[in-house]
């Protein structure tokens, strides 16, 4: 049975909850309260630093890979062409698409494990998306009257939701944001809408550093092969690098084309006419196709056993263990050294969680300055 997408979505309207904000804001009529949320997150501070924070290649190794901030911009045209095709809130799904990777801190995800397991051994572990939060409701100061970016509760919740669910028994703190419930199909979109991305971008990337061999993926991804023997069929003679982003193009259009057509399938298939019974649904509803699937698990297994895990970038991941470690327990065993304006969020969150908050704001360029000034002031 055919559904209408559109009553499924997230309204935006004045009287709809998910637009309510912590302190009053003032009504703008030329903007929805989603695109004001996208505007105060691409102004703020923790946003531009994106751009010099690593995804898979630090910014050191060339100007043409990812950073974290490509990588969000990419993200967030694959969201809102989705959303647009399923008839959704693209404002919302594109605000979410932008802030999504907010609260990562420096060296990629090399530098979130080693920044878990410092704050592991004090009881406490690092998370991205609540960190994200803490950045949005906390860090950023942009307001006379108070502190964060006062974003709508629909984007607040989207920040922590939209790759996970949470128990409420586990993060009482966070039981405003409806953990009993699925997240709206805008919000669901954004994980896939990552993986897409990043599946994409990061074989670009990898061959481009040398790392990866574009025979070598074509005959070990198949859909990869699949989209370069199409292409190649279309522009015989041209040489195989174009050909390769050719075919990465294409293989990023069906994905998205399969995430909206399985969507859609998805949703029709229980009858949903509602948010409500979007939210009410045990399980999420914006997936691949089960072919999809099989095929983005297995490139993504492609890229772990030969990009993310090869010795080159190994060498990069022990270095930020190393930096990040290092520096945390600097801060740790000497809080003093902290700026200044740190030391009175000791006393409300104490020491090991103000580190970490500190160390995950920073870029990398500028993690590595304050080891090597570390460095010289103890003379390791």
């Amino acid at each position: 049975m055919a559904v209408d997408l559109h009553r499924c979505a997230v309204s935006g309207d004045s009287d709809d909850p998910l637009v309510t904000r912590v302190y009053p804001a003032p009504f703008r009529a030329s903007r929805t309260p989603f695109q004001r949320d996208r505007e105060r997150i691409v102004e703020s501070r923790a946003f531009r630093r994106l751009a010099g924070k690593t995804q898979v290649f630090t910014s050191r190794a060339s100007d043409h890979f990812r950073s974290r901030l490509t990588h969000t911009i990419e993200v967030s045209q694959i969201a809102r062409d989705a959303a647009a095709a399923l008839a959704l809130n693209e404002d919302l799904a594109e605000t979410l698409a932008l802030v999504h990777d907010i609260g990562h801190p420096p060296f990629g995800h090399a530098g979130e494990r080693a920044l878990d397991r410092c704050l592991q051994r004090h009881g406490l572990r690092f998370d991205h998306n609540l960190h994200a939060l803490r950045i949005v409701e906390h860090f950023e100061q942009r307001y006379a009257a108070h502190r964060g970016l006062n974003l709508t509760l629909g984007v607040r919740e989207g920040i922590i939701k939209h790759s996970r669910d949470y128990k409420a028994d586990d993060h009482p703190e966070l039981s405003e944001y409806f953990l009993e419930w699925r997240p709206p199909l805008e919000a669901q979109l954004i994980d896939l809408a990552d993986e897409i991305a990043y599946l994409t971008a990061d074989l670009d990337d990898g061959v481009e550093s040398g790392l990866l061999e574009i025979g070598h993926v074509c005959e070990n991804v198949e859909i990869v092969g699949r989209c370069y023997r199409e292409v190649e069929r279309q522009h015989a003679g041209v040489e195989p690098k174009l050909l390769f982003y050719e075919a990465l193009q294409l293989m990023q259009n069906t994905l998205t084309d399969d995430l909206i057509a399985s969507t859609r399938k998805n949703v029709e298939e229980i009858g949903a006419e509602s948010l409500k019974e979007i939210r009410a649904y045990p399980k999420r509803l914006a997936l691949f196709s089960p072919q999809a699937e099989a095929e983005r698990l297995q490139e993504k297994r492609y890229l772990y056993e030969t990009l993310y895990t090869c010795p080159a970038l190994e060498n990069e991941h022990d270095k930020a263990e190393e930096v990040v470690t290092a520096l945390f327990d600097f801060w740790v065993n000497d809080f003093e050294e902290l700026p200044e304006s740190y030391h009175a969020e000791v006393r409300t969150d104490g020491l090991a969680r103000v580190v970490a908050d500190y160390i995950a704001g920073m870029t990398d360029s500028f993690i590595l300055l304050q080891y090597a000034q570390v460095k010289r002031a103890i003379r390791w």
